[in-house]
């Protein structure tokens, strides 16, 4: 099947979907939606000058087992994958692999990004897997609680095991084609944990913001927002830190104080908060304004860090000393509402547990229900602000978080614990058993806190790690553009180096 252009499928931008809230999401759709466009901006500039990769993609379905662990269930899945032979230098050429994760792929995953940038230099074949359960990679009924037992990461590396055997078969590899794997976020994990437990599939695997240890209070994320919006290079201070704290503090207040209504109207609140679930969601929401930001910095966020410290900084708009720092928060969310063009700011707790039970596939092809029903099964990442580095609310509390797991999918938090516990001890956490993976992070990302940021000297085929200055969630994935910040063209310059030794060293293993 030949695909359009013009066709607006929604590119898999590698961020992570933890459900902090409904505002974070909207923020990272508005990424997705940027990197979509800069995605199609960069096929149709390449055919202007003569290549003409669309032509060569083609997308296709493979029946996956539901369960590769049960031989006595027969049940299977459609999976969506996409393939791109324009740089394919045959028979022997390497193969690219991009793993999709919490959400839904499309043909851009194997047009543009720098993994397509690398496999145009070295002659690659591209494949792109979506996840299971994601995008269209899912039965009818799949998003019932009942059938989401089947989703997990032990499963979906099952399934690109099954994928790179039928990708073989179809283009008849052999031990020729060299394997290299791709990710980022969630996917990054996947990809080094591949790695890690199939390596007789891949000969590397690059991991960008990849979180491989599982963390059930993942306090420290916002420990790194704080530590991002001081710093300097990006356009932070610690008095826009402090700023920040404040304000929070004074809506907090405000909200003890039975103020609800007035907090409502100040920061358009799509409903009166009255009730403490809703006052929490208003907390969540305007922290996620400020994370999103973080994580997204300069990579098609609504704002960037230096935005946001300056508005909350600003001395030139002059406010009562008692109420400064909330006035400027509030204009901070009115800039977000208009540039975003959102109506009203989310206040709804019962909204919250609408969209995260709601099963129908249409309303649910973004992933949320699917991403939280496994951080409730595999890997946590409560992103909580209940020690004193974070710069949010204290409101934002660990109980808050889990208590959907029992309410959305019935899962006893009791089980929570020993979930994230078994993941760690299955995949090694934040010291993988892996060799050969290059892990990438951006050094204002919160995310590298659970990633591998020193490399392990020990091993013989020694992993890599490369922390960017400056840079935040996967932005190494992107194509390069001349806005780029120094460092991060030489870390991709530094990825680039890493790719052709392994296709060189991998070469050398078959000839000798």
């Amino acid at each position: 099947m030949l695909l359009s252009p013009i066709r607006c499928i929604i590119l898999l931008l590698l961020v992570n979907f933890v459900y902090s809230g409904r505002v974070l999401r909207k923020i990272k759709e508005h990424v997705r939606k940027i990197q979509y466009e800069k995605a199609k901006k960069n096929v149709l500039m390449s055919a202007v000058n003569g290549h003409k990769p669309m032509s060569e993609v083609r997308d296709g379905k493979i029946h996956q087992p539901l369960d590769h662990f049960d031989s006595q269930n027969d049940e299977t899945f459609p999976q969506r994958f996409f393939v791109n032979e324009a740089y394919w230098e045959r028979p022997h050429g390497p193969v690219f692999l991009f793993i999709g994760g919490e959400g839904p792929i499309s043909e851009f995953n194997v047009l543009a990004g720098h993994h397509v940038d690398m496999a145009e230099e070295h002659g690659a074949l591209l494949v792109a897997l979506e996840h299971r359960f994601y995008g269209e990679s899912i039965n009818k009924d799949g998003l019932e609680t009942e059938n989401l037992g089947d989703l997990s990461s032990q499963q979906a590396l099952a399934d690109i095991a099954e994928f790179h055997q039928y990708i073989s078969d179809r283009f008849d590899l052999s031990d020729k084609n060299t394997w290299i794997s791709f990710g980022g976020s969630y996917a990054g994990a996947l990809s080094a944990w591949l790695r890690g437990k199939f390596p007789h599939l891949v000969y590397g695997a690059v991991a960008s913001s990849a979180p491989v240890k599982a963390k059930l209070d993942f306090s420290t994320f916002n420990k790194g927002v704080g530590l991002s919006l001081a710093d300097e290079d990006v356009g932070g201070s610690d008095k826009c830190v402090g700023d920040i704290w404040e304000a929070f503090a004074a809506v907090e207040a405000a909200l003890f104080a039975g103020n609800a209504t007035e907090v409502g109207k100040d920061f358009g609140c799509c409903e009166i908060p009255e009730d403490l679930e809703d006052q929490i969601e208003v907390m969540q929401s305007l922290a996620d304004i400020v994370m999103g930001t973080v994580e997204y910095n300069e990579e098609g966020g609504i704002l960037t860090i230096e935005e946001i410290c300056k508005i909350m900084t600003n001395e030139t708009e002059t406010y009562d000393s008692e109420t400064e720092a909330y006035n400027r928060l509030i204009k901070l969310v009115q800039i977000y509402r208009a540039t975003g063009e959102e109506p009203c700011l989310d206040a709804s707790h019962k909204q919250t547990i609408q969209d995260l039970s709601d099963t129908n596939l249409d309303s649910a092809y973004n992933g949320e229900r699917q991403w939280y029903y496994q951080t409730c099964t595999e890997f946590g990442f409560y992103q909580t602000c209940e020690d004193a580095s974070c710069p949010f609310s204290r409101m934002l509390t660990l109980q808050a978080q889990t208590d959907l797991c029992p309410e959305v999918f019935n899962i006893p938090q009791h089980s929570l614990p020993g979930h994230i516990a078994f993941t760690n001890k299955y995949y090694g956490g934040d010291h993988p058993d892996t060799d050969r993976v290059l892990y990438v992070n951006g050094d204002i990302d919160p995310w590298r806190e659970l990633s591998v940021l020193e490399e392990d000297l020990d091993k013989e085929d020694k992993d890599m790690a490369i922390l960017i200055k400056g840079t935040s969630h996967c932005a190494d994935m992107n194509p390069g553009g001349a806005a780029d910040r120094p460092a991060l063209k030489q870390a991709r310059k530094a990825i680039e180096r890493k790719v052709a030794k392994w296709l060189k060293e991998a070469a050398w293993k078959l000839v000798g």
